[in-house]
């Protein structure tokens, strides 16, 4: 079994991609454990092929095999390294030297990559080896912290309010996330800016400005698997009213506890 890996030209799964990753083995050992919109989804899926090896009596070998086979059978695909053959003539052995012409000092120490790794280490796969990646890479991402003490008195005694409005209506509850995400909502509508991103085309840089602002909540889930975090969007969140936000975020909230979500609640997330 091929391990996936997401298409170039494929959606952007941001940091759901180990998600992803899991779903696709889920569906390649049963299709029928995963929900119909996700069989839909992955059924024309096609992973990114690996490069085909060079073969022929003139061209060069490889000095590592093309993958790497774990133990539950995926296949982990590696570089291939060139290794030229040599045309050099074979040179005559040099003669010893004698232990009194070897220079004194300490005895060398093993190079890290010859040091053997310890008996308790076990090599990450699939989904786990997905999240450190995505954890490396975001040490690349260079970050600001601006901290601001704000009164928040009037904020909860409005909370207070509307629970008590919602327990005599229609029910449910307003959480201080709920107010945080809707104030950060109208925030990057006063300043957009902040809903941009930097990519690269072409080599060179370049800043991504959204048409919307697509607001990524970050779901706690407790699964047979353990617990996992996912990130599902509350799409056009400008648009909506502070009624209209709190009932879209409760529905994400409510369908990824369901396993309900669909690879369109985890793409076009902009912050």
């Amino acid at each position: 079994m091929t391990a996936p890996t997401v298409p170039a030209s494929g959606p952007d799964f941001g940091p759901n991609e180990w998600l992803v990753f899991e779903i696709y083995q889920q569906f390649l050992e049963d299709p029928q454990s995963v929900s119909p919109e996700w069989r839909e989804f992955l059924s024309d899926y096609h992973p990114g092929a690996p490069p085909a090896a060079a073969g022929g009596a003139g061209q060069a070998a490889t000095a590592a095999p093309n993958g790497e086979v774990s133990p539950d059978g995926e296949v982990f695909h590696t570089t291939p390294v060139p290794v030229k053959p040599s045309t050099a003539a074979p040179s005559t052995p040099a003669a010893p030297v004698p232990a009194s012409a070897q220079p004194a000092g300490p005895p060398k120490q093993a190079a890290p990559a010859d040091r053997q790794a310890p008996e308790a280490a076990t090599p990450l796969r699939g989904a786990a080896a997905r999240v450190v990646s995505n954890m490396e890479t975001s040490l690349h991402i260079p970050t600001a912290t601006s901290v601001r003490a704000v009164p928040a008195k009037l904020l909860a005694d409005n909370r207070i309010v509307i629970n008590r409005h919602l327990a005599r209506s229609s029910g449910g509850k307003v959480s201080f996330t709920h107010i945080i995400g809707y104030a950060m909502v109208k925030a990057l509508a006063a300043h957009p800016v902040m809903n941009a991103s930097y990519t690269e085309v072409g080599g060179k840089p370049a800043v991504v400005q959204p048409e919307h602002i697509n607001l990524g909540l970050a779901i706690d889930l407790v699964t047979p698997k353990g617990r996992q975090l996912v990130v599902a969007a509350v799409k056009k969140a400008e648009t909506l009213d502070f009624t209209q936000f709190w009932q879209a975020y409760e529905d994400l909230v409510r369908r990824a506890r369901t396993n309900k979500l669909t690879t369109d609640d985890f793409t076009g997330v902009t912050i």
